[in-house]
């Protein structure tokens, strides 16, 4: 368990130095902040139910499992209609980023990390995402011309071969 909880920070803080991938979270820690989130909601303290709440959908949307990263997008949803101060708006706003960047909706992840630097331009974390966003919806742009370019290959081939079958049958 150390090792695993070693590891991920680890991932963590190579993404916040630079690093160009976003960090990953196990179930071992989504199960730890839905323990968590039982324990405080014994307690009073509303605020930290929502501590708790938050740090589950942060697990939940850097999770390497979609049906946890879906899990997180619904709580992340339900909790912006909630009024919240602008930071903590913010926080979910680049959470739900995260969420649909694991889910490949790479444009609706780069609208909400957009909206992130209209709320704080500076922020590293928001501007680390863009960028990790922008190129892989580059690389996916350079791989899908690939494939459109080999599918146009494949077909004028095949045309080509039947034209060429048809000249030679007559």
């Amino acid at each position: 368990m150390e090792a695993k909880i070693s590891q991920f920070f680890e991932s963590v803080s190579s993404f916040f130095s630079g690093g160009d991938q976003i960090p990953w979270c196990d179930r071992d820690i989504i199960c730890g902040c839905e323990r968590e989130i039982a324990e405080a909601a014994k307690g009073d303290s509303d605020d930290l139910k929502n501590e708790s709440i938050m740090r589950l959908s942060w697990a939940l949307v850097h999770s390497r499992h979609p049906e946890d990263v879906q899990r997180g997008i619904a709580m992340l949803e339900a909790s912006l209609a909630n009024s919240s101060p602008p930071l903590q708006q913010r926080e979910k706003v680049y959470l739900l980023a995260v969420g649909y960047y694991r889910s490949g909706d790479y444009a609706r992840s780069r609208q909400l990390v957009e909206r992130c630097l209209e709320i704080a331009a500076d922020w590293r974390q928001a501007l680390v995402l863009k960028k990790t966003i922008e190129d892989r919806i580059a690389k996916d742009g350079v791989i899908g011309i690939g494939i459109t370019a080999t599918a146009v290959g494949l077909i004028a081939g095949g045309i080509a071969a039947a034209v060429s079958r048809k000249k030679r049958d007559k």
